[in-house]
């Protein structure tokens, strides 16, 4: 991994620097580390029950609603960069105006995913490759599921705004609460009352609301003073309108993208046959833990780069860069030790079906992989948008998911089957960090002054 050198005494010194990215990285670590807790549990109860088949649709129905709110993710990134910079720039109309903004986007986008969901499951059940059995259940967890839709677009722009004025600790706070009523009510749902996958779904719609009430409860709380009354003139302002929606699209086609390369892999799985789809499923559980807990420090990340942008203090943006990278690797190592000696015991914990154990240990290469060859794609992701570097972000996912990880697994799957699946994807997460680092002197750091360019080897 590469870092830019900027060699400076004026510079904050380290130690400072890295309480800062601490303080913001762990409460991200901690809510981020619910999220495949959560999918964890959901695979725990279906993996339990008589048929393999559930955890193949509680798969496909993640895919479903991945890909369908990744078409407005951006906001959750957009508005931590833009926070984050008027933050830095002390500009304390543009702090409000940028969580309203994404608000009414949040409205409006809830809107259309009402209106159209039976467009959408139609579509999805047309383009997913499953048995009968495994696509009826899918269908059930969808009908359900749909209606926590405006709670987590509604969510999206809060936490966002909340990392953008360098807070995580209420992320933290909404997330913990979030999952913890999820598990908690799929638990009795799907043991108590069997109602199977519906329970894990509605388990999932009540505690979005919950976590978005919690939301509203904080930002009248603590932030009271930063709402400033809404003029229309002020919102509807051309030239910032302009920008935030040209910074947004393109965070949105690369989260489309991002997701669609992950519905993309558990499509190809899918057509492996259940069993096959099943063992996946449970493996990407591993890519998702690493993934969420990386990306505490991409958030930290998102919140400084952001704010030392705003502030145009370059010495600091390349400082807060050079740390992120070691606290990655310092975080890769365990884990790469972890998934590599103990992977039988955390399949387990997912399912006791017989012909997972198996099924599953020639592939125990690739879980051993994911933290090395993934934590340099997360943390540059932070930077990225904590920069608002939205044209660099999707060029460099558009290298890798259609340049490197489409044509990769068309080119292996035919000869090496699940493997060839696997090394494809591994590949497309190496094409993401690699495009990254080389177009960060440009697409980051201040008029191009950066060498890492200058760089070291760590």
């Amino acid at each position: 991994m590469y870092f830019c050198i900027r060699k400076n005494k004026n510079l904050m010194p380290k130690d400072s620097l890295n309480r800062s990215i601490l303080k913001l990285a762990i409460p991200n670590i901690v809510s981020n580390i619910t999220v495949p807790l959560l999918g964890f549990v959901d695979m725990m109860l279906m993996g339990h029950q008589d048929s393999i088949a559930y955890i193949g649709a509680i798969g496909l129905g993640g895919t479903i609603f991945s890909v369908m709110y990744s078409i407005f993710s951006f906001m959750r990134a957009g508005t931590t960069g833009f926070t984050a910079q008027a933050y830095g720039a002390n500009d304390r109309a543009e702090i409000a105006y940028s969580l309203y903004r994404a608000l009414c986007i949040a409205l409006f986008a809830t809107v259309l995913v009402l209106s159209l969901q039976n467009v959408v499951e139609w579509l999805s059940m047309k383009l997913l490759n499953g048995s009968e059995e495994v696509l009826a259940y899918t269908a059930t967890y969808f009908h359900v599921r749909i209606w926590a839709a405006p709670a987590v677009l509604c969510l999206y722009a809060f936490n966002g705004w909340f990392i953008g004025m360098q807070n995580t600790t209420i992320p933290m706070v909404i997330a913990i609460l979030t999952n913890v009523v999820n598990i908690v009510l799929s638990i009795v749902f799907v043991n108590a009352m069997g109602m199977g996958v519906s329970g894990v779904a509605l388990g999932t719609v009540i505690a979005q609301y919950c976590g978005l009430i919690t939301a509203i409860v904080f930002l009248f709380a603590k932030f009271r003073y930063h709402l400033i009354p809404i003029r229309r003139v002020i919102l509807l302002q051309a030239d910032k309108l302009k920008r935030f929606f040209k910074v947004n699209a393109d965070f949105m086609i690369r989260s489309i993208l991002l997701v669609l390369s992950i519905a993309y892999f558990n499509n190809q799985s899918a057509k492996l046959g259940d069993d096959m789809l099943a063992v996946n499923m449970i493996l990407m559980q591993f890519f998702y833990i690493f993934s969420y807990f990386t990306d505490g420090f991409a958030y930290a990340g998102e919140a400084l780069v952001g704010r030392f942008t705003g502030a145009h203090d370059d010495k600091q943006l390349h400082q807060t860069v050079k740390l992120l990278f070691i606290w990655g690797f310092l975080i890769a190592l365990p884990f790469t030790v972890l998934y590599a000696l103990f992977p039988d015991w955390f399949i387990r914990l997912v399912s006791d079906q017989p012909d997972i154990i198996p099924m599953a240990q020639p592939y125990h290469i690739y879980l051993a992989a994911i933290p090395l060859i993934t934590f340099a794609a997360f943390l540059w992701d932070g930077v990225y948008i904590g920069a608002t570097a939205s044209r660099a972000i999707r060029n460099t996912m558009l290298i890798s998911s259609i340049g490197v990880f489409l044509p990769s697994s068309l080119l292996l799957m035919p000869h090496f089957g699940n493997h060839g699946l696997w090394i494809a994807f591994l590949l497309f997460m190496v094409a993401r960090g690699l495009s990254m680092t080389l177009m960060a002197k440009k697409a980051v750091f201040f008029g191009n002054k950066c060498s890492a360019f200058n760089v070291v080897k760590s």
